[in-house]
């Protein structure tokens, strides 16, 4: 079998869970019968370069709200894949580059996390990207259905692929420290509710329960979050390159998104059998209920809540986490979601070469 050319691009200037995505199915490309390469935003550029041999590895300048992406495109052409894959972080803010790839080559697309969508002549615009996709793949019911409602159904379709994480074959399980450790491991940006968990921490310490916090993750909010922890036995450690050492110190795990789809820190959380409290956002109610605590979105008072009862309780941690463990085992392997995603891309290259 002839190996496939896959080109994948990711057009952000942040480093997280769409990238990590990307960063599985490229460690498993040859196995797979493909051979992969990258066009990415220099602000990610360094952290491709272990995984991307340099000659499949092109760094272009962000173009993530631009008009046009024309080094995304010349990149693209130079690598002459079979295939583009496109990373999309929400659904209208990779348009340029969406136009790049569709220029270029047959085109397929991640859509990692729901939106807003713009009005007007841009939505318009932006259905028309989508419609000429091969295939869409989104890891939420919620973001299959805002496109098919809001944009177009692309020409192949939109296909629900859950993530997957790498599952470990000895997970670390709670850490046993007392107090015990909450953390959280994610972008510190507005999305990721990080405010929130530093307001429950507040009303956790009122009831007289102990705790300490670790937060890990960078971006455009880790000032004010700072700020906003002061006087609080919260620690900010910053990039987490090696996210099971960073799991492997806590006893709970908590993700407060306002908005997410199936967080892949969530899901790597859970394969180290750690207990989780996470919103009840995207598809986490509907993929991992049975195994983590979920809470309502900005709502400090049950995100408290939930804590407290897992503090206070090291059996229950020990339950919950042996069950979101089994979960990840049984449904959530990343050698899963990579073999599917090639099946599909690999059908949507023979469809395109059929016509």
């Amino acid at each position: 079998m002839r190996q496939l050319r896959v080109s994948f691009v990711a057009d952000t200037e942040n480093w997280g869970g769409a990238e990590v995505w990307l960063v599985h199915h490229l460690r498993r490309a040859a196995q797979h019968g493909v051979e992969a390469s990258v066009v990415c935003a220099e602000p990610v550029a360094d952290s491709f370069g272990p995984t991307v041999p340099p000659e499949r590895l092109r760094v272009v300048p962000l173009a993530r709200h631009a008009s046009a992406a024309p080094d995304t495109g010349a990149a693209l052409r130079t690598l002459s894949p079979d295939l583009v894959h496109v990373n999309l972080v929400d659904p209208a803010s990779n348009a340029a580059t969406l136009a790049a790839a569709l220029g270029s080559a047959p085109t397929t697309a991640t859509l990692h996390l729901p939106g807003d969508i713009p009005q007007g002549a841009y939505a318009e615009a932006l259905a028309d990207l989508y419609r000429d996709l091969r295939v869409l793949l989104t890891p939420s019911e919620e973001g299959a259905s805002l496109v098919r409602d809001q944009l177009a159904e692309p020409r192949g379709g939109v296909v629900v692929a859950c993530n997957g994480v790498d599952v470990p074959v000895s997970p670390h399980g709670p850490a046993g420290r007392q107090p015990p450790r909450v953390g959280v491991h994610a972008r510190l940006t507005r999305q990721k509710g990080i405010d929130v968990l530093l307001e429950a921490v507040r009303r956790v310490l009122a009831v007289g329960a102990d705790l300490s916090v670790e937060v890990g993750g960078a971006g455009r909010d880790e000032e004010s979050l700072r700020a906003a922890a002061a006087g609080l036995p919260v620690r900010f450690v910053g990039w987490v390159p090696d996210p099971r050492r960073f799991l492997s110190t806590l006893d709970v795990f908590c993700l407060p998104s306002r908005a997410d789809a199936l967080p892949l820190a969530l899901l790597e959380a859970m394969a180290e059998g750690l207990p989780c409290v996470a919103t009840d956002v995207g598809d986490i109610r509907r993929r991992v209920g049975d195994a983590v605590e979920v809470v309502p979105p900005e709502d400090p008072d049950a995100l408290a809540g939930a804590l407290v009862h897992l503090l206070n309780a090291p059996g229950r941690r020990a339950e919950l986490g042996a069950r979101a463990r089994s979960c990840a085992e049984c449904s959530f392997d990343a050698e899963d979601m990579v073999r599917s995603t090639y099946g599909l891309l690999r059908d949507a290259a023979r469809s395109t070469a059929s016509r």
